[in-house]
C-alpha cells in the first residue's frame, strides 16, 4: 500500500519544533543504514499545533541495533521491548518497527515480531497516531488516512475497533483521553465498539490504567476525562464505588475540584502537582461523604485515630480489586485525606491554636484544603489560618494580606507615649 505524503506546504511544521535529540537519534540511525521516523503523538501534538510532551522515533533497527549505537540507551519492557536513549533527564523512546495480525481478538501478551514500516503504522491503535514524520525531508507519510482524520477531528482506530479494544483495552482509555484533550469526536464504529467492549478494561494491566489515570490528573484536562470515563461506562468498570458515587450522591464537587486543578496545571510551568495529592482530590468528596454517614449512623463524631484508620479502609474499598496502589501512594492519599478532618473537625468545632504535624507530606494537605477552599469560599478562613500556620512552622513570616489600590503599604506610625509626672 502506498502512503499520502504531505510536503511543507501542506502540514506546516516548523523544523525548529521538533526536539534536537530527537532529530540527532533519527540521523544516526539512517547513517547507519536504518529507517527512522518520529511518530505517534509528537507528530499529532505537532500537526495540532500544541507542544509535544514526548518525541518518540520508530525505526528498522531491532532493539540489541540501538543500544549498540547509543552509549545511553537502556532496554526496557518484555511485552513490547524498545529502546530508551537518554539524554540527560530527557529521554527518546526508540521502537522496531512491528508486525502481526491487526485484527484478531486474542489479547496481546507480547509484541515482538519485527516488520516493516507500513506493518508497524497498522499495528498502532488510532489514525490521528499513525502518521510518520521526517524532519530531514519535512514529509508527513500516512498510511491510515490519519492526516485528513486530524483536520476533521475524528477519532477512529486502525482496523477493527472491537478487535483493537480486544487486543489492548487500554486503547479505550486512550481513546477517552484524546477526546478529553482535544475536544475530538468519535467516530460511530468506534463508539459503538467502545461501548459494547467497555467490561474487557479489567483484564488490561493494572499498572497501565494507573499510569493512564494519573496522566490524565496531571493534564490539564482531569476534568472532562473523568467526565467521560463515568458517562461512557468505563469508570464502573474499573472502580464501582467512585462511579456510583458521582452517579447517585455526589453534587458536582468531585468534577469542581478536577477543574480546579486542571485550572492550576495549565497555569503553571515546571514539575506536576503530587501524584497522591491529585488522587487525594479525586477521592475526596467521597471520603467526606463516607464519614459523614458513618457519624450518623454511628451517632458520633469518629476521633482522628479513626478517621485515619477509615481513610486507608476507603481507599483500599474505591481502588481495589482492579487497583493495586503503590504502598506509598495509598499512605500519603490517606494521610492527606484525613488530615482535612484535622484542619477543619467533623463536629464544626473551631480550632483555636492550630498546631501542624510534623510530617514532609503536611504541605500536601494544606495543598488540598486550599484547592477546596477555591471551590468552596466558605473554607477561605480555614485555608488563611493553616497556611499561616505552615509559615511560623517552618520559622517564616507569612504574607501579608495584599490591599487592593495601595502600592506599598504604609508603615504603621507609633503614638508617642507622654512623660510620666514625677
Amino acid at each position: 500500500m502506498d502512503p499520502k505524503v504531505y510536503t511543507a506546504e501542506h502540514h506546516k511544521i516548523s523544523p525548529e519544533k521538533v526536539d534536537q535529540h530527537a532529530f540527532y537519534v533519527i540521523d544516526k540511525l539512517r547513517q547507519a543504514g536504518h529507517k527512522a521516523y518520529l511518530v505517534g503523538g509528537g507528530v499529532r501534538d505537532l500537526l495540532l499545533n500544541v507542544p509535544p510532551k514526548d518525541f518518540d522515533v520508530s525505526t528498522s533497527a531491532s532493539p540489541e541495533e540501538i543500544r549498540s549505537l547509543f552509549r545511553s540507551a537502556i532496554l526496557i519492557g518484555r511485552r513490547f521491548r524498545l529502546a530508551h536513549v537518554r539524554f540527560g533527564r530527557k529521554i527518546i523512546e526508540v521502537s522496531t518497527f512491528r508486525a502481526g495480525e491487526i485484527d484478531s481478538s486474542e489479547l496481546i501478551v507480547r509484541d515482538n515480531e519485527w516488520g516493516t514500516e507500513e506493518e508497524d503504522v497498522l499495528r498502532r491503535d488510532f489514525t490521528i497516531n499513525g502518521l510518520f514524520y521526517d524532519p530531514h525531508k519535512e514529509l508527513v507519510i500516512d498510511y491510515v488516512e490519519g492526516y485528513p482524520d486530524l483536520e476533521k477531528r475524528v477519532l477512529r482506530t486502525i482496523g477493527q475497533p472491537e478487535a483493537r479494544f480486544s487486543q489492548d483495552p487500554v486503547r479505550m482509555i486512550r481513546l477517552i483521553k484524546f477526546c478529553a484533550r482535544f475536544n475530538f469526536e468519535i467516530d460511530r464504529p468506534t463508539f459503538e465498539a467502545l461501548l459494547s467492549c467497555k467490561q474487557e478494561i479489567v483484564k488490561s494491566s493494572s499498572a497501565r490504567v494507573l499510569e493512564e489515570l494519573l496522566r490524565m490528573l496531571e493534564s490539564g484536562a482531569s476534568k472532562p476525562f473523568f467526565h467521560l470515563l463515568q458517562e461512557y461506562g468505563v469508570l464502573g468498570a474499573l472502580t464501582p464505588e467512585l462511579a456510583y458515587f458521582l452517579a447517585e450522591k455526589d453534587q458536582g464537587l468531585t468534577l469542581q475540584l478536577l477543574g480546579e486543578i486542571d485550572a492550576e496545571v495549565q497555569k503553571k510551568e515546571g514539575p506536576s502537582p503530587d501524584r497522591a495529592l491529585l488522587m487525594a482530590a479525586l477521592i475526596f468528596p467521597l471520603f467526606e461523604q463516607y464519614l459523614l454517614e458513618r457519624s450518623k449512623m454511628e451517632g458520633r463524631t469518629p476521633h482522628l485515630g479513626q478517621i485515619g484508620q477509615a481513610a486507608f479502609h476507603v481507599v483500599d474499598c474505591i481502588f481495589s480489586p482492579f487497583f493495586k496502589l503503590p504502598r506509598r501512594l495509598r499512605a500519603v492519599m490517606a494521610f492527606i485525606l484525613a488530615s482535612q478532618f484535622r484542619f477543619i473537625p467533623l463536629d464544626g468545632r473551631e480550632v483555636r491554636h492550630p498546631r501542624l504535624p510534623n510530617d514532609s507530606v503536611t504541605p500536601l494537605a494544606i495543598d488540598l484544603l486550599k484547592i477546596r477552599a477555591a471551590v468552596q469560599p466558605e473554607l477561605l478562613p480555614h485555608a488563611a489560618v493553616w497556611t499561616e500556620a505552615a509559615f511560623r512552622a517552618h520559622g517564616e513570616q507569612p504574607p501579608a494580606p495584599s490591599m487592593e489600590g495601595d502600592e506599598e503599604r504604609k508603615p504603621r506610625r507609633r503614638r508617642r507615649r507622654r512623660p510620666r509626672r514625677p
